[in-house]
């Protein structure tokens, strides 16, 4: 029995383009004047420190502030998943959506059928490479207002690498559930497959542009999502 429903956010309740088009190229926009600007605050402070750290992993050195900016800026181009990057790129979007400047991006099928699944018993949590801030952020600025009543959990690269099944377990371990007893939505397959590895039912979300895997039951939308109860 499907007790609690794991979602992914880019290609699965919202678009991939908003990510890409719109979130990606306002972060990187900002990113070195917000930083300047909040230079001294402690959450920056701990982004900067955690960059800093990073990259002396490379090349034992200190390295300066304009560096720093100059490698997360490389980072949004790479889109490259880590964890400070992903944890600033939050705190400037949180500007640009408490501004009103951003509004967030979610399928139609989605809030309806989080509204069908909290009826239903199920309980739902976010899974996403983007900061557990930023989530909470995206869900209570979307453009269907807030969701995030519907969230008890939020899971972000600090427990791991969507495409490895040790972070899945992790999860497991935080939401003291059984396996069996979780079903993960993604569009993505590596991740689908990490997460079957565990043991979780997977469902694989074909939006527009998605490549269809063979080895995950399929869905076009939330609507069609199948719960066993």
């Amino acid at each position: 029995m499907i007790r609690f429903l794991l979602l992914d956010i880019e290609g699965t309740t919202s678009s991939i383009s908003f990510v890409k088009e719109v979130l990606f190229p306002y972060s990187k926009s900002r990113l070195k004047e917000f930083t300047i600007k909040h230079s001294q605050e402690e959450r920056i402070i701990e982004c900067i420190q955690e960059t800093q750290t990073i990259l002396q992993q490379e090349n034992m050195r200190d390295y300066s502030l304009e560096e720093i900016i100059n490698k997360l800026l490389e980072w949004i181009e790479a889109d490259k998943k880590i964890t400070p990057l992903k944890k600033l790129q939050g705190y400037i979007w949180e500007e640009g959506f408490t501004k009103g400047v951003l509004k967030a991006h979610v399928y139609e099928d989605v809030p309806f059928m989080l509204e069908q699944w909290k009826y239903m018993g199920i309980r739902m949590g976010i899974y996403s490479s983007g900061s557990v801030f930023a989530q909470k952020l995206f869900f209570k600025y979307s453009t269907y207002g807030d969701l995030t009543p519907y969230f008890e959990a939020y899971f972000d690269t600090e427990v791991g690498n969507k495409k490895e099944s040790g972070s899945y377990e992790k999860i497991l371990a935080t939401l003291q559930l059984e396996p069996e007893e979780i079903m993960f939505l993604s569009d993505n397959e590596q991740e689908l497959d990490a997460a079957a590895a565990v043991g979780y039912h997977t469902t694989q979300i074909l939006r527009i542009g998605t490549r269809p895997s063979n080895k995950h039951l399929q869905a076009k939308s939330f609507f069609d999502v199948y719960i066993s109860q």
